[in-house]
């Protein structure tokens, strides 16, 4: 059966499930993951964020689009380890492209990445570790909240960007958030929040990985 993009919607989320433990355990050299871009539709892509820890400035990071379409078959999309051993692979040491394979978005360098020249890094103990603790206090369910998140960009000291759909409609909504804000009753408002429209930022926005953005920075 085709892939639809309901399919790459869910396998971005179930992506970005797994990767947000990174944003505390860092990568192979250092650096560590400070976002995780759905890739605007209808790609089969994941983008993402790393740089130094607590970096949010656009020239310290890097974004990287990932193809979620396998190698071996087209119809098979690439899981949430496939993904995370390309991104440890890819930072590892100083690593050189080919102009054509340099892009930008949102002030970041984005890179094409080819997984067919990438040797991933595999699992380590660690991370078996993290998986059965995760497994046990988080089991992981079919049915995922609602908004689902799709991605996240880590913005500055106290700014987060959140994209959220809804399982019935993969249209993305990106929200600011301020993490220091009263973010339990902001988590509980959020589905309400996203739909607002007196609150959705006006004029071009600079993001092309949703189709609106609202400002809950000081909500």
């Amino acid at each position: 059966m085709a892939l639809t993009y309901d399919d790459i919607a869910e396998q971005q989320a179930d992506i970005v499930r797994l990767l947000l433990h990174h944003i505390h355990a860092p990568l192979p050299d250092g650096r560590f993951i400070r976002g995780v871009l759905p890739s605007p539709p209808p790609a089969a892509q994941v983008r993402i964020v790393t740089g130094p820890p607590r970096a949010s400035a656009p020239d310290d990071l890097m974004a990287w689009e990932i193809p979620l379409r396998t190698i071996d078959d087209p119809e098979e999309l690439a899981g949430p380890i496939d993904v995370l051993g390309i991104v440890r692979a890819l930072n590892t040491g100083s690593q050189i492209f080919s102009s054509s394979r340099v892009d930008t978005v949102m002030g970041m360098t984005l890179i094409h990445v080819d997984p067919a020249q990438v040797a991933p890094v595999g699992p380590g103990e660690c991370d078996n570790v993290f998986t059965i603790l995760r497994t046990l206090t988080y089991p992981w369910t079919a049915e995922q909240p609602d908004p689902r998140l799709r991605g996240f960009l880590l913005q500055g000291p106290d700014r987060m960007r959140l994209y959220v759909d809804h399982e019935v409609d993969t249209d993305v909504v990106a929200a600011d958030v301020r993490p220091s804000g009263a973010s339990t009753a902001l988590l509980a408002a959020l589905p309400s929040l996203v739909e607002e429209r007196e609150r959705m930022v006006r004029g071009d926005i600079d993001d092309p990985h949703c189709s609106r953005l609202i400002n809950l920075v000081d909500w």
